[in-house]
């Protein structure tokens, strides 16, 4: 079924500037609950100045013309017949291309225009307030502006992961650390609440209202679906998994090895925000299976999972983690790995209505 494109977002100078901010200071939000305390900025690494937004619309079945327009505002000292472009076709949410003018890319614009309908599946403005904190915190590149249907930001250097990599215990030690360090982070005027439970509602919902006259028959109905729904929300509940700052969505692709530093980054941030940490960690552990070729036999082993777990615990505690602290972490894990694997299929559902990438979605 045609679907029209989507409205463009509004579109303001700075697209950042937080709604009813304090007399005295900028940050605004729950934070006016401090004001009595002198407006004094919360401590923490400084938050980053508003980020520009250009009144430009990429379509994404034609990136180059809308991304060069980008890149005159970002990089007017580029000559336009020098740029070159570089598309990246691993993403099944966005378009993805890179800008550059050095064969090194060392300094290199991302252009992402945001997928059909995916305003129906990530809030676009939270996804920019959370990349500027992972940024402010060390933990994300620039980002340089939004545009009415997407966003530029620095190219990271360095290889993307594929699951071959991520089984090697090397590098799961980092994306442990990585992610103890992420689970840290304080998102200051941000209860800690866990996304996990609207998200899925409101996907589901999405499911119910819209998608479901066209179901394929291989997918349970919607009442079995609501009762799985019910059931994984009252037992997941009563496990006791710390709200956390998680990044939601770390598949193989979204972590960036640096060899050259000996470190890895998670890029992309449009399911990033409060959620259980088990949930964050089991998401990891179902992304071992892969995305194009999934194969679940690479789920890791019980083995492989309390390694990684200690690793993580050992970096986020900074003491010595019991055999006890380690197992449970790995129940609850495995149990939220079910939540992950239910998200998802309704994402993937609603996705295999409206995107336009070339992905067998419904499979």
């Amino acid at each position: 079924m045609a679907v029209p494109p989507s409205a463009p977002l509004p579109c303001s100078p700075f697209y950042l500037r937080r709604q009813a901010p304090c007399p005295q200071c900028s940050w605004g939000m729950e934070e006016k609950a401090a004001a009595s305390a002198g407006c004094r900025e919360p401590p923490g690494p400084p938050r980053a100045a508003a980020v520009p937004c250009f009144s430009v619309w990429v379509d994404q079945d034609d990136i180059l013309p809308g991304a060069l327009r980008l890149i005159q505002e970002l990089r007017p000292h580029w000559k336009p017949e020098q740029v070159q472009t570089k598309r990246f076709t691993d993403g099944i949410t966005n378009k993805l291309v890179a800008c550059y003018v050095e064969e090194d890319m060392q300094d290199c614009v991302l252009v992402r225009v945001y997928g059909e309908r995916t305003e129906l599946l990530v809030d676009r403005e939270n996804e920019v307030r959370n990349f500027q904190l992972l940024r402010a915190h060390g933990c994300a590149p620039k980002l340089y502006c939004t545009f009415q249907n997407g966003l530029c930001y620095e190219y990271m250097q360095g290889v993307a992961l594929g699951p071959e990599h991520i089984q090697d215990p090397r590098l799961f030690r980092l994306i442990a650390l990585e992610m103890a360090k992420i689970h840290t982070i304080h998102a200051n005027g941000s209860l800690p609440k866990p996304t996990l439970w609207h998200k899925m509602h409101s996907y589901f919902t999405l499911v119910k209202n819209e998608i479901h006259p066209s179901l394929s028959a291989d997918v349970p109905k919607l009442e079995v679906l609501e009762w799985e729904l019910a059931w994984l929300k009252e037992h997941l509940s009563q496990l006791d998994s710390p709200v956390v700052f998680c990044h939601n969505d770390l598949l193989c692709k979204n972590i960036i090895y640096d060899s050259a530093k000996g470190h890895v980054r998670f890029i992309d941030y449009e399911y990033t925000g409060y959620n259980y940490q088990a949930f964050d960690i089991g998401n990891h552990f179902n992304e071992f299976a892969g995305v194009n070729e999934v194969d679940y036999s690479r789920y890791p082993s019980r083995e492989t999972q309390l390694q990684w777990l200690l690793y993580y615990l050992q970096a986020q505690k900074g003491t010595a983690v019991t055999p006890r602290e380690v197992e449970r972490l790995y129940v609850q894990v495995n149990k939220f790995a079910l939540a992950s694997h239910f998200l998802w299929a309704l994402w993937a559902l609603i996705q295999n209505q409206y995107s336009t990438i070339n992905f067998d979605f419904l499979r």
